[in-house]
């Protein structure tokens, strides 16, 4: 079985962190999140891969080259021009060939069972099947309606609470079978959920909801990519290669940390009870400093004596100088958190200067 994750996304909401990485190369908990993606699938034995790539598609292709390190056959397609999801499958015809096929988007934080989701789909020989996850605010979702056998006979996009008709959410994960591409135009921007998806199903076609029953968040957004990192060290998504795997584990006063090769913990660092700390390869904090609550430090990261983290995400190659606050926010790789007299109050904030902005409480 092959597969095709969607890759080719700009990342706006995630900007500044998104100017000069792509979406799919941000890290969740140290690991870029289209890797965790691609060790799900060869988990599941699908290891023959293909990705569609738009934007800063040679640092996709330099991180990933051919994925034998990671295990997988691994090809890329660039749009010059993006042609929607559906699209973007399009383009990759040749590649899945005439079999099923699995397609995710890449921006996915899931440990969803795969292969109970293709088995589900060759049971109720569907065209399509959509993996779903039950939402608490569909709001913010488009959510697929179901009959009483779990096909899907329609859609409701972002519905009011009082008018929705259901509570699942598409995963951004989808099992097809190759007659599908009878059904996409040769040409032209054509996406899943507001066309292909709602054209089989008027057709009468069938098209099977697969329920994710495990973790399920991906990172559209700056709260949802921080909490995604927060709920891998809090152990709530069994990533494809465990935290233990790649990290030294160490609990002290009923914190956990790890601590990634090469990386310097001074022992009289004040951890608060109950913290899960990642600190990564080359990164050194030195005495003194404080770390609370869910933190992530990236490669080669310093932070100096004085200094408090709390609840937040630090990428590669950042600095927190002496006696600073970093809390509630994510730095991007190259940031210098620095007390000055004006500080402002932000999300997230990119780095690539000597001095970067200070970054405090979201």
């Amino acid at each position: 079985m092959k597969a095709m994750v969607l890759a080719a996304g700009v990342g706006s909401r995630l900007e500044p962190l998104t100017s000069s990485v792509p979406k799919p190369l941000v890290p969740i908990a140290n690991t870029p999140v289209m890797e965790h993606i691609v060790k799900l699938l060869a988990k599941h034995g699908i290891k023959d891969i293909i990705a569609n790539l738009h934007y800063l598609p040679e640092q996709i292709k330099a991180y990933f080259k051919d994925g034998h390190d990671l295990g997988i056959n691994i090809r890329f397609i660039q749009e010059d021009e993006l042609t929607g999801d559906a699209g973007g499958v399009r383009a990759c015809k040749d590649f899945l060939g005439d079999e099923t096929f699995i397609v995710l988007m890449g921006d996915l934080v899931t440990d969803a069972d795969l292969t109970k989701i293709v088995k589900e789909h060759k049971a109720k020989k569907a065209i399509a099947t959509i993996a779903l996850k039950k939402v608490p605010d569909v709001q913010h979702f488009g959510v697929a309606v179901q009959d009483g056998e779990g096909y899907i006979t329609g859609f409701q996009e972002k519905p009011a609470l009082k008018d929705a008709l259901s509570d699942m959410a598409s995963a951004g994960i989808y099992v097809l079978e190759p007659e599908v591409f009878k059904h996409i135009p040769e040409d032209g921007v054509y996406g899943f959920g507001r066309q292909l998806f709602p054209s089989l199903i008027e057709k009468g076609l069938p098209v099977f909801g697969s329920t994710i029953e495990t973790y399920w968040s991906d990172v559209g957004t700056h709260e949802q990519y921080k909490q995604s990192n927060f709920d891998v060290l809090n152990g709530l998504v069994k990533t494809a290669q465990p935290l233990d795997q790649k990290a030294k584990r160490i609990e002290k006063d009923g914190s956990v940390i790890w601590i990634e090769p090469g990386a310097e913990l001074s022992e009289s660092v004040e951890i608060k009870s109950g913290s899960r700390i990642l600190i990564g390869a080359g990164s050194d904090v030195s005495a003194g400093a404080k770390l609370a609550g869910v933190v992530v430090l990236g490669s080669r990261c310093h932070v100096e004596k004085g200094a408090c983290i709390e609840n937040a995400v630090l990428w590669s190659d950042c600095i927190v100088k002496a006696d600073e606050v970093v809390k509630d926010c994510i730095l991007g790789k190259d940031c210098v958190a620095e007390v000055c007299s004006k500080p402002r109050e932000v999300a997230a904030v990119a780095g690539g200067s000597p001095r970067a902005t200070r970054t405090l409480a979201k």
